[in-house]
């Protein structure tokens, strides 16, 4: 199994002179599950690199079982910090996309052309798609076959407006998550906010929040 991870390159919160990035547990929880799975893991970014932490994923109540893990790591940290740059990879050779959240993805993911064409690859040749929190972003803008918004007619999820609210984010973000979903047709659901909620249709998964990210993983991996 080869599986491509992309992670945010983005790391300004809106004008309010914060950091953003990407969520630790978000990335750490899916690269473990696909890890002991035995998949070969290719991570990418839009500018390569080290891709930005979200702080706020640092802080000690944000830790879980795999952030420790991640924390004593250094062969994933060293994967981490070279990420390939993602205009130079092909969908070729893979057999499942996942995107990790945090705030991030929704000022480049969301909007990137090269992320778009991958999406739209994966889909074209019926290959798992996943992202969790704020990675459904990236379902912004992609096309399905049909020339309709990718997650038109499809039962999805993502962060919650409640959850928004509650980091106190939601007139910060270009957009909200849930209701970009419903904007581009999609039949969104949720779960209590903070717990885990994945749901899958056909071979797209997508979870609601950083709790989700490791049965979002799960899920996405079972369609292998």
């Amino acid at each position: 199994m080869n599986i491509l991870m992309i992670l945010t390159s983005h790391d300004e919160l809106g004008n309010t002179g914060n950091k953003t990035g990407f969520w630790l547990e978000e990335f750490a929880a899916p690269y473990y599950v696909f890890k002991d799975a035995g998949a070969e893991i290719t991570l990418a970014s839009p500018k390569g690199g080290q891709p930005p932490l979200d702080p706020s994923s640092d802080k000690d109540d944000a830790q879980t079982e795999a952030t420790k893990r991640f924390k004593d790591d250094d062969a994933a940290q060293k994967d981490l910090a070279n990420t390939k740059v993602l205009s130079t990879v092909s969908a070729d050779g893979f057999d499942a996309i996942f995107y990790p959240g945090g705030h991030g993805p929704l000022w480049d993911l969301a909007e990137d052309g090269d992320s778009r064409k991958l999406i739209e690859a994966f889909n074209s040749t019926d290959r798992p798609i996943g992202a969790v929190c704020h990675a459904p972003a990236v379902f912004k803008h992609p096309k399905g076959s049909d020339g309709k918004p990718l997650v038109s007619g499809k039962t999805v999820t993502g962060f919650t407006n409640t959850e928004e609210e509650g980091v106190g984010l939601t007139d910060i973000v270009p957009f909200l998550v849930e209701d970009m979903l419903k904007s581009n047709g999609g039949d969104y659901q949720k779960g209590d906010d903070w717990a885990s909620f994945v749901v899958t249709d056909g071979k797209l998964v997508t979870g609601q929040n950083p709790a989700s990210s490791e049965e979002a993983a799960r899920k996405l991996l079972a369609l292998l």
